[in-house]
């Protein structure tokens, strides 16, 4: 049985769960109960979606620690690092730039606030919040980890108490880590070796829990079907509309576009990036989606695995046109003209600079409502805006996360291609079954590289021959 569903392509897996997931969700609907007392099969896909999303976010800690280290230390010989970085947060700036101005557009064109059919009274301000203070606040590590505790009661009196991260005092901790270990020198590399190795094994359990993603997309579906209904969409329908439209002019339009004004196949890019883009659609999580987002950098368009290792981690935490361009702005729109707040041109231009400037601020944090309160706050738009679009939150997350997750991966390919770094005989190559190029496949550069690296050379941009391709050698991502 087990041996039969391996050879299933792990994209149909993931497809046939979506399919089961609604199905499934429409029969907890038909099954009844209420949000105090939901039916067995109710509770059976909540478990089972919520302990999918528990396990990622279990790995993320350690994933961030070892991955920024190593990818740091991947950049100690490479001549043209910090012109690698510069051009990659350009990049960054300029599609969430675009992006924010497609959903400026959107919101003014559609109206998603006028005549919305949301009930007013769900208007309420989240207990957390993004400000630029807390973003400066939480830069500063409050522990080694980056961890905080809450104490909260259980609904019984008894009061319990859990442990959080923070994701972006993870990130300083780890750059800090990374560079004292270069500055360190040859001391230093046991360490390095150690992290190296330390970063394939959780890379490995990070990939037996990716393998539960048809699992945890029928639980999540279905409880999103279940918990939110077509009733709910339908009072938000306008806004939830604008949100997809603007997520697919990113998708299908932007990035395709960007992609063909550097020479590369928009076709391509699409059958590359499909394994990251439906694990984040399902996954909701652009961390959890990085090894895969990496492998599709390496493995599918022929980025060197020394930028890759640096970049992809990089976007997973600052590279959100889904949460934190297209989502806050058509958001705040609709908040504006919910309440009936006229917006002004330094309105617009301080949703735009917040899009392009505070991901950064979001960080720390999971979902994009810190993100949309940044925002709002930033406008001096009212807060409570904020409950009126938490019930439709889930299914937009999901388009979402997909969307940033496809950035990730396109942005390495376009700067590598201009750096000329690029191998575009792998970028050309045609895609598996699984998704992937085919794991035999040898391209001309990464040929040439393995030559060097039995030689003992280096390649021209100052690396070892054996780094100049990742796609040859999946040491910084997960394999099925």
């Amino acid at each position: 049985m087990l041996s039969a569903l391996r050879r299933i392509p792990f994209a149909v897996q993931v497809l046939a769960a979506l399919v089961i997931g609604i199905l499934l969700g429409v029969v907890a609907v038909q099954l009844g109960g209420t949000a105090d007392d939901p039916n067995w099969l109710a509770v059976t896909l909540d478990t089972i979606g919520s302990t999918f999303v528990t396990l990622l976010r279990t790995i993320v800690p350690p994933l961030i620690l070892l991955a920024v280290v190593s990818s740091i230390a991947s950049l100690r010989n490479v001549t043209n690092a910090a012109r690698l970085a510069g051009q990659t947060i350009l990049w960054f700036a300029i599609t969430a730039l675009v992006s924010v101005l497609i959903a400026i557009g959107l919101g003014l064109l559609i109206r998603p606030g006028v005549n919305s059919g949301v009930d007013p009274s769900s208007a309420g301000a989240p207990e957390t919040h993004g400000s630029w203070m807390a973003f400066l606040e939480s830069l500063v590590p409050s522990n080694f980890l980056g961890l905080t505790a809450g104490t909260s009661d259980d609904g019984t009196g008894a009061l319990t108490t859990s442990l959080d991260f923070n994701a972006l005092q993870l990130i300083v901790i780890a750059i800090a880590i990374g560079v004292a270990a270069v500055k360190v020198g040859s001391a230093a590399e046991p360490f390095l070796a150690f992290t190296q190795s330390a970063l394939k094994i959780v890379l490995k359990v990070l990939w037996w829990i990716i393998r539960l993603a048809p699992l945890g997309t029928i639980g999540l579906l279905g409880n999103a079907v279940y918990s939110y209904g077509w009733t709910t969409i339908g009072a938000l329908g306008r806004f939830t509309v604008a949100i997809y439209i603007g997520l697919a002019l990113v998708m299908f339009v932007v990035y395709p576009l960007l992609a063909r004004v550097h020479g590369l196949s928009a076709i391509k890019f699409f059958t590359g990036v499909w394994p990251a883009v439906q694990l984040g659609f399902v996954s909701r999580s652009s961390m959890g989606t990085m090894p895969v987002t990496e492998r599709v950098a390496e493995t599918n368009f022929g980025v060197p695995r020394h930028y890759a290792s640096f970049a992809v981690p990089f976007g997973a935490t600052t590279k959100m046109d889904g949460c934190a361009a297209i989502y806050p702005a058509i958001s705040a729109i609709f908040v504006a003209q919910f309440f009936g707040v006229q917006l002004n041109i330094t309105d617009f231009l301080l949703i735009a600079f917040v899009s392009v400037i505070g991901s950064a601020a979001t960080a720390g944090t999971t979902g994009a409502t810190v993100m949309l309160t940044l925002t709002l706050s930033t406008v001096g738009l009212p807060l409570e805006g904020v409950g009126l679009l938490l019930a439709v939150d889930p299914i937009l997350d999901m388009g979402r996360t997909a969307t940033n997750v496809a950035g990730q991966a396109l942005i390495p390919a376009v700067v590598a291609k201009r750096e000329k770094i690029l191998d575009l005989e792998r970028y050309n190559a045609p895609r598996g079954l699984d998704g992937f190029v085919d794991p035999e496949f040898t391209s001309p550069a990464e040929a040439e590289a393995a030559r060097a690296d039995a030689e003992g050379g280096t390649d021209g941009d100052g690396t070892a021959g054996g780094d100049r391709v990742g796609a040859g050698s999946t040491a910084a991502s997960p394999t099925p």
